[in-house]
């Protein structure tokens, strides 16, 4: 299951063996920065702490001594929400110690709620919209002079291409960078498209400009995101030795997927490459070909469907249907052995009847999927489903459906790591085991995780570990 986490802390980041100085006018005030959501929250939290770094703040991990606290929050499902509302509400306990403190609301929950916080709830000072950030500065002296701030305006044309991005509270060793923000696939249960707006891709320059610096200060790992990098689309040029960029739109040369994919291997040959998230009716098999020629591409995609019915699907919006879905799995297996592939799968859809849900169970039985994250539905404001469709499938039968789920895909997860028992896999560490300060873990290409002893390795080498034993979650190894 996805799991919410915050971020607070800011690593020193080196260049060469040297801290990597950020120009900025110290004001002596702190920053406190949690981050709810999926991974491209995560990534916008680094994008804040750029712009405010710049702007005199320091971050700060003590929420009690922050002068600014920020919440990067997520819309996707109702409980996401509550979970905010409760960290307001105790961060406003808080405040009472501190009247100095401002708090604020950044991302999707912010443009969905926007003034809503300040007229019903009055639980913060300021809202900011995920295509807002860099008018923090100015909302931040609209505080001082003592007005709520507010800016939720979506843009067509943001994509934060020309900021550095702080890399809060990693390992070192991975970071996120975006290709795509926003989507224009109106699924009608999801909220992103009102929240984040429409698609846009970014300059291929910037983002293979970043991967390198991530490459020079130490990172071995990246995972491009977007809500639909297959769809990523880009006019008038790419790097700059490979393309001759064009006024014309029409005879601009047209990047896509596949195409950065390949830029970004050859860019950077000695980091892994990963890449979230797809939809399956975006991805061509140019980009199956792409991993396969591509040592340093990671054998992994995350590949959302959602349910097993074709009749759920198409009321979901898909763009594509059971049938459709599975062909692509059978050419993923084909192009691409032994890939790891996980799912997105939400049960309990309006209208879905026993018969759907056992498609979706009998979809996993034939997929076997190596892990998952999975949801009973939750209806969302202003969606499609929200305004023409009854949520008419019982709190108690939605549950019954995703322990059952959940159980197919526990016992498909423990049955395809069993198969690599006697298995040797190259490991990239990432730190110390949570279970003993003797062990450390990582990743396979996979996306695996391995458990071994640490010896003298550290977070960022390459090991190659013998799988000895697995559970459901975790292969555990010796290395050779």
């Amino acid at each position: 299951m996805k799991t919410t986490e915050s971020r607070g802390k800011l690593l020193d980041e080196v260049r060469q063996g040297e801290p990597l100085i950020i120009e900025s006018s110290s004001t002596g005030k702190k920053l406190y920065l949690e981050s709810y959501g999926c991974q491209m929250n995560f990534s916008d939290s680094e994008i804040v702490a750029s712009i405010l770094t710049k702007d005199g703040y320091e971050t700060t991990t003590n929420v009690e001594e922050a002068d600014l606290v920020l919440l990067n929050t997520c819309s996707i499902r109702d409980k996401a929400e509550q979970t905010v509302r409760k960290r307001l509400k105790k961060l406003n306990s808080i405040k009472k110690k501190s009247p100095e403190m401002k708090i604020g609301v950044l991302g999707c929950m912010a443009e969905r709620v926007r003034e809503k916080f300040f007229e019903e709830e009055k639980l913060v000072d300021l809202v900011v919209g995920p295509d807002a950030y860099r008018d923090l500065p100015n909302l931040l002296g609209e505080l001082e002079d003592g007005r709520n701030a507010v800016n939720v305006l979506l843009s067509k044309e943001e994509t934060y291409d020309n900021i550095e991005p702080v890399r809060l509270g990693g390992n070192g060793v991975s970071a996120f960078v975006s290709i795509t923000r926003g989507c224009d696939n109106m699924c009608t249960f999801c909220v992103v498209p009102f929240t984040r707006g429409r698609e846009r891709s970014r300059d291929p320059q910037t983002i293979v400009d970043e991967i390198i610096d991530l490459s020079k200060n130490g990172y071995k790992e990246i995972t491009l995101l977007g809500q639909n990098v297959d769809s990523y689309l880009w006019y008038g040029g790419g790097l700059k030795k490979d393309f001759n960029k064009s006024s014309s739109m029409a005879q601009a040369t047209a990047l896509r997927f596949a195409d950065l994919l390949k830029m970004v291997a050859k860019a950077a040959p000695e980091m892994r490459v990963r890449f979230s998230t797809s939809n399956p009716q975006d991805m061509a098999d140019e980009v199956l070909y792409a991993i396969a020629e591509h040592d340093n591409i990671c054998n992994y995609i995350h590949l959302p469907v959602q349910s097993g019915s074709s009749r759920i699907l198409k009321a979901m919006n898909r763009g594509h249907d059971r049938e459709e879905y599975i062909e692509l799995i059978k050419r993923v297996k084909k192009i691409i052995p032994n890939c790891g592939i996980s799912h997105d799968m939400i049960t309990g859809f309006p209208g879905e009847t026993e018969e759907d849900h056992a498609e979706t169970l009998s979809l996993m039985e034939l997929v076997k999927y190596d892990f998952g994250y999975m949801f009973f539905y939750s209806e969302r404001p202003n969606t499609f489903a929200a305004r023409k469709l009854e949520d008419d499938v019982p709190l108690e039968i939605k549950k019954r459906r995703l322990s059952e789920i959940i159980e197919y895909q526990q016992r498909h997860s423990k049955e395809n790591l069993s198969k690599y028992v006697g298995k040797t896999f190259q490991v990239l560490v990432e730190g110390k085991s949570k279970k003993s300060e003797d062990d450390l873990y990582g990743r396979t290409s996979q996306n695996n995780v391995v458990v071994f002893p640490k010896k003298n390795f550290r977070p960022g080498d390459f090991v190659d570990v013998k799988i000895e034993r697995a559970t459901s979650a975790t292969l555990i190894g010796i290395s050779k």
